[in-house]
């Protein structure tokens, strides 16, 4: 569905005609260029958008199916832009990600949203309370998705941090140490980390692309070349964010070996606890086997003070392992 049709001269936002012809020749013959917002658009609903806009089919499929890569591909008479926004959930510590499609032409802007955490409408409304800005045409809007999908990336691993620390106080924790749940929590957060990671990671080479050091050179088709120095802002930001994630998914990782190597640890003290009270039991339990065989030629069995000399030593025996387990550290 059309969430928002909008044409901007001069910054200013103008009431489009319904009819998307009307809407692009008047945009046109303005000098300014046409915005058009939708929200997981049925197949049907996009054809007049194609037909109107003369977007590239494949563009179109990938835009219309989502679950894409972020990329940037340029067509004839369009760019076609892919970022995937995320959502952290603070009471379940998930990261979700939608998708934003764009089509950039000479004088419109086609927004395709998908999903949850898309920054559209909040780009749309600050954009209109900088005039300056949105008259430099499509390119700022394309800056301004961009910029503020990467600003949201910086909070959320803000946020993925503060839990990592969390997480790694509970896991070194001198009282707790972890808990049984510890291990599946952690690998929970590494899926969270994963998750985060395909988002950010394949955006580095657009980025790259709009700020004219990429394989177009500084001839991006449908950018202006001033916005160039913007886009390498963006890129910059990006870059702090994969640092981010890279030490993330590196740390998780070496928590969760810790946390695998402290409980191969504690289950060895236990078996030596276990092993330790085993053998203490095994003395006196071998003594009175021996004594509850009922030979007949056994001659302690018949002297007086056989009973309290057989407890004394197995007494005697009990505390001398138990003084050599402990000072041993197996108790």
């Amino acid at each position: 569905m059309i969430v928002d049709c909008a044409i901007y001269r001069h910054g200013r936002r103008t009431k489009a005609p319904e009819d998307l012809s009307d809407a692009l020749a008047e945009a046109r013959a303005a000098g300014g260029f046409i915005w058009i917002g939708l929200h997981e658009p049925t197949e049907r609903e996009f054809d007049l958008v194609t037909e109107e806009f003369a977007l590239h089919p494949l563009a179109v499929e990938d835009a219309l199916s989502a679950h894409q890569r972020p990329k940037l591909e340029v067509y004839d008479d369009s760019l076609f832009l892919v970022l995937k926004p995320v959502v952290y959930e603070p009471d379940s510590d998930t990261v979700t990600s939608g998708e934003v499609m764009v089509f950039l032409g000479d004088c419109f802007v086609v927004t395709v949203r998908h999903g949850e955490g898309s920054p559209l409408a909040a780009v749309r409304h600050r954009l209109e309370e900088e005039p300056e800005m949105l008259a430099k045409g499509p390119t700022a809007v394309l800056y301004a998705i961009t910029d503020a999908t990467v600003d949201h990336y910086l909070e959320v691993a803000d946020e993925l941090q503060t839990d990592l620390g969390g997480l790694e106080a509970e896991v070194f924790s001198p009282e707790r140490g972890g808990t049984r749940h510890t291990a599946s929590r952690i690998y929970t957060f590494k899926r969270q980390v994963l998750e985060f990671r395909r988002a950010t990671g394949p955006l580095a080479l657009p980025l790259v692309k709009l700020a004219g050091t990429g394989p177009f050179g500084l001839a991006v088709p449908f950018v202006n070349q001033k916005a160039q120095p913007y886009f390498r802002d963006v890129g910059d930001h990006l870059t702090r964010v994969n640092e981010s994630v890279e030490s993330l998914d590196r740390l998780v990782s070496d928590i969760l070996s810790a946390h695998l190597a402290q409980t191969s640890v504690r289950q060895n003290d236990d078996m030596r606890k276990i092993s330790a009270w085993a053998a203490m039991a095994a003395v006196p339990t071998m003594i009175a086997g021996i004594y509850g065989m009922n030979f007949d030629h056994m001659p302690e069995l018949h002297w007086v003070w056989s009973y309290p000399a057989l407890i004394a030593l197995m007494a005697a025996l009990e505390v001398g392992l138990y003084g050599l387990f402990k000072r041993r550290g197996w108790l």
